[in-house]
């Protein structure tokens, strides 16, 4: 039998991982360095839930939700038990996953990589000597037997990659990627299964504290800017990722922050680059030849090169991540299009509208074999590969706690402008947004003067008090040189809009949504 390396800390993980890790190293300032080899993303059409009756009924089947059999899956299971028995030292970490203990569950990872370990110990909540004493059975556990292949001869698996979860017997079993996020939202889906049963809306978000104890929540999928933006050196992070809104406020489901790491510079983002020191881990991030430096700027190991850090590596993060009911909710978006404005006040039946639509762009390497070019992504809730039961459903709970709390909802555009991507577009610069949010923050932004946005029903300020915001980049149209080219990447975009509201939701749509879908304009009719 192996020995079980159960619990270790950070530094004896880092230790072990540059002993035993081939290609793991310390960068200048102490962070580990690893790969994870062929995945460096996640790998969607490998996710499989195991049907079994108790879920067979209140599971969204379909692309997302992709049924395996309890049989497959414990074909899965004794192989993942074989490898890491055959290894000779698997590493166990026991956490907790959620900050408000009355909702908290106990997660153990076994795993054959200390890389993998660390990334977990940072990722969730490391429990107190007294509390790791009686920890216990834990709640679900994850065996990640990431280096051995799966078996594609067993029904249900249709490549040498697998990532299942079990509700019934609160197991994700991984093979065939290295990949450390795929644990991360192993844990985000099944509290997205979890919480709703319990009423409370579990969300794909990142949540910051204001001095006066205002919260704002930003919906956004991977690189629209959650993690960025939430790290604000004026408000306290309550976390960067996955949140849970109860009937008492919003919790953190997690003890760390994973944020991506292209482009990283310490004059724009310095909380997040000061927290890549001993401890953190960076993932398939390239070292600058003759030394120990991260090279943020380089992706010729992938485009998504991450850090994972503890929550505490960023100074103004709330130690216990709890905090009150919403005042302001955020959807961000990365529009690849250009076309749309930098920010939004949205109606209620338009805040429905934006968030079970779920729009922004596919940014290459957050999933494998997403390929070079971003391609616009319709996907629900801001979170629909780790949806379990419908969008509506998680769309109605939404609905009800912004009615009840009176939340303000902006929708905010981190994407292009003057073009589209690749074709004279130019990422909004972070300044302009990090201004903007500042101007929603203090309420000035709720007291501007208004204009619709033609076709699309969005609330647009005609101007705003602001040194870093120029106004003419408030409406998108003004920052095109071609304007006949506007319009067709304009309208190009509402029929993609049209088509997928059409497909998804036309047929539980109210008539207030409805109204929200964007429509086809043109130009000689403004």
């Amino acid at each position: 039998m192996p020995e079980y390396l159960r619990n270790l800390s950070a530094p004896e993980l880092v230790a072990w991982a540059v002993k035993i890790e081939k290609d793991s190293t310390l960068s200048d300032r102490g962070a580990l360095c690893v790969l994870s080899y062929l995945k460096s993303g996640r790998s969607p059409t490998d996710k499989r839930v195991v049907k079994t009756d108790d879920v067979s009924d209140s599971v969204d089947w379909g692309k997302v939700n992709i049924p395996l059999s309890e049989a497959s899956f414990q074909k899965n299971k004794a192989r993942a038990q074989a490898f890491l028995n055959s290894q000779p030292r698997p590493f166990v970490q026991d956490l907790y996953a959620g900050h408000d203990p009355r909702y908290q569950i106990k997660v153990r990872v076994i795993t054959t990589r200390p890389y993998h370990a660390l990334f977990m110990r940072n990722m969730l909540i490391c429990p107190k000597p007294e509390q790791l004493a009686t920890f216990g059975e834990p709640d679900y556990t994850i065996y990640n037997a990431g280096e051995c292949w799966a078996d594609p001869s067993v029904e249900g698996v249709t490549s040498k990659t697998s990532i299942a979860i079990n509700f019934k017997t609160r197991e994700q079993v991984i093979l065939g990627s290295q990949y450390a996020g795929e644990m991360k939202k192993g844990i985000l889906t099944i509290m997205f299964y979890l919480m709703p049963k319990q009423g409370h809306l579990c969300m794909h978000a990142s949540a910051n504290e204001g001095k006066t104890g205002d919260v704002s929540v930003f919906f956004g999928l991977s690189g629209t800017g959650k993690t960025t933006l939430s790290a604000d050196p004026h408000r306290a992070l309550i976390g960067d990722d996955e949140h849970v809104w109860t009937d008492k406020g919003v919790f953190n489901l997690e003890g760390g922050c994973y944020a991506k790491a292209i482009g990283l510079n310490p004059k724009t983002e310095y909380d997040i680059w000061n927290a890549v020191r001993f401890g953190a881990v960076a993932e398939n991030c390239v070292l600058k030849p003759g030394s120990r430096e991260l090279d943020f700027y380089d992706e010729s190991i992938s485009k998504n090169t991450r850090v994972a850090y503890p929550l505490y590596y960023i100074d103004n993060a709330k130690e216990v991540a709890v905090s009150g009911h919403p005042k302001n909710i955020i959807f961000l978006t990365n529009d690849a299009f250009g076309v749309m404005p930098p920010v939004s006040k949205l109606t209620r039946g338009a805040a429905m509208f934006w968030f079970v639509t779920g729009y922004t762009a596919n940014v290459a390497g957050v999933e494998a074999g997403s390929g070079n070019d971003p391609k616009p992504t319709f996907s629900p809730c801001f979170g629909g590969p780790f949806l379990v039961l419908h969008p509506t459903f998680y769309g109605k709970q939404l609905a009800e706690k912004m009615e009840q709390h009176n939340t303000n909802v902006w929708l905010v555009n981190t994407g292009y402008a003057g073009g589209a991507y690749g074709k004279g577009g130019k990422r909004m610069p972070l300044k302009i947004t990090r201004a903007l949010l500042d101007l929603i923050h203090d309420g000035s932004l709720d007291k501007a003067e208004y204009e619709e946005f033609p076709g699309w029903g969005l609330l647009i300020p005609k101007a705003v008090n602001h040194p870093n915001v120029p106004n003419d980049i408030l409406n998108p149209k003004k920052t095109w040189k071609d304007q006949k080219a506007y319009y067709a990447n304009l309208n190009k975009l509402a029929k993609m809009f049209q088509a997928n509201f059409d497909e998804k939701f036309a047929a539980k749509a109210d008539d207030a949504m409805r109204a929200a879908v964007p429509k086809v304009i043109s130009p000689s009719s403004l």
